[in-house]
């Protein structure tokens, strides 16, 4: 069942059909996939070790408390407790503590963008799976066609046969051909059956759900040229700012490595008491402490730590020159494959309507016996090829122009009526 509701007029009950569009597919998944849930609960962590850092330097407060019994000497039994209570707050360290705060704050908006990009990536699987259902489904009309048609020659053909006008190659070869139509028939049922299975996993759906898909295709100019993609994406794309404040990340771990040359001052304060529950006058003690570390000589393990957080700090600033290229590579290819559907699809357009009139014609002529079997066929194959290359163009140029408002890192968002009939967390 669909978690997701708010924006229809209603899950369906069981045994009924699921009606959606686009926009509803999208915001189903946006909100009952797990990949997408799994994503969003890295805030929750990022938040934590936040909480963590900033916990890490401010006062830090223990108290402990021991009973014991003790006997020595057959003098008898003596009771005892010790009781505790400290205080403790870095004083100096180098600002680790601050630099840790803060790379923990940046890790708290990378998990945002993380999630963000998430969105966006889901959106185009579902656009995706959501139109292979839609160009599965006519593929296999168009196969079922080819069946009825090959049929219904098949029948005419062993009329003429029986009335001694044709050959009885002619009605072998036209079983032949049918049997091959139903085989084609039998492929596009089952791709159409998955596409469909495809769409309710990304959707977090019940398999067995009857789904109806309510949108069709409906072309959509898209207006920039590709270099303006190019540098919206290379503005705007969550993981290449991601993969920027990772770098920052590290620049303050480099600088938290070379902290371990430098000293460390700590203030504690303490105070405890024994052999009572509570203190008195005569009973306690009270001592505060402030203490200094420096690290002399340790062997190479400081400047070990130095060198590795260098070589992580490269890593990151080419990991980023990498995206970026991998990104800009990625907006053109889709670019391009883009403009090449949309101009496939003006073309074919046409060469379906020749390709009817051209069957038209080779299916008379051979009623009238002008015509010889081989043209009925090679009629038929253009007329369903022509057919899918028509329905390919048009799935493909919504499809990668999808792809291109993904690679440009388009924003994304759950709309608030699907937020707010979410399944509530336990």
């Amino acid at each position: 069942m669909l978690a997701a509701s708010g924006f229809m007029a209603g899950a369906p009950a069981s045994g009924e059909c699921a009606a959606l569009s686009l926009e509803e597919a999208i915001q189903t998944a946006l909100v009952n996939n797990p990949d997408v849930n799994i994503t969003r609960l890295a805030e929750d962590s990022a938040q934590a070790k936040l909480s963590q850092a900033r916990g890490s330097n401010s006062i830090s407060v223990k108290a402990g408390t021991n009973f014991g019994k003790s006997e020595q000497n057959d003098m008898g039994w003596n009771n005892n407790n010790n009781t505790s209570i400290s205080a403790s707050m870095p004083i100096f360290n180098g600002n680790t503590t601050g630099r840790n705060i803060e790379s923990a704050e940046i890790g708290v908006d990378i998990a945002k963008l993380q999630t963000q990009r998430k969105w966006e990536t889901t959106k185009l699987e579902v656009i995706k799976a959501y139109y292979d259902v839609l160009q599965a489904r006519k593929q296999t009309a168009v196969y079922q066609d080819s069946v009825d048609k090959y049929q219904q020659h098949l029948t005419n053909v062993e009329q003429l046969y029986n009335a001694g006008s044709k050959a009885k190659i002619d009605v072998l070869r036209s079983q032949v051909e049918l049997a091959d139509a139903r085989q084609s028939l039998i492929k596009g049922e089952n791709a159409y059956e998955n596409s469909i299975s495809k769409l309710k996993n990304l959707l977090f759906m019940d398999q067995n759900e009857p789904l109806e898909l309510t949108d069709d295709f409906v072309y959509e100019p898209f207006e920039d040229d590709v270099n303006s993609c190019v540098a919206y994406a290379l503005e705007n794309r969550k993981d290449l700012i991601v993969d920027e404040y990772q770098v920052k990340q590290k620049e303050l771990a480099l600088k938290n490595a070379q902290a371990g040359y430098m000293p460390t001052v700590d203030l504690s304060v303490n105070t405890g008491w024994s052999d009572q529950v509570v203190p008195s006058r005569d009973n306690h003690s009270v001592s505060g402490t402030i203490g200094v570390s420096w690290n002399i000589w340790d062997s190479g393990v400081t400047k070990g730590k130095v060198n590795a957080a260098k070589v992580d700090l490269e890593t990151a600033k080419l990991t980023l020159s990498k995206d970026k290229g991998t990104v800009d590579m990625n907006v053109r290819t889709d670019y391009n494959s883009m403009r090449e559907a949309e101009k496939r699809f003006e073309s074919t357009k046409e060469a379906v309507r020749e390709a009817q009139e051209d069957y038209f014609i080779a299916n008379e002529k051979y009623k009238a016996g002008e015509g010889i079997m081989l043209d009925i066929i090679d009629a038929q194959d253009a007329l369903e090829r022509a057919q899918h290359n028509y329905f390919s163009a048009q799935y493909d140029y919504a499809r990668h122009k999808a792809a291109v408002e993904s690679d440009m890192g388009l924003d994304v968002h759950p709309s608030t009526s699907t937020l707010s009939n979410a399944p509530a967390e336990k």
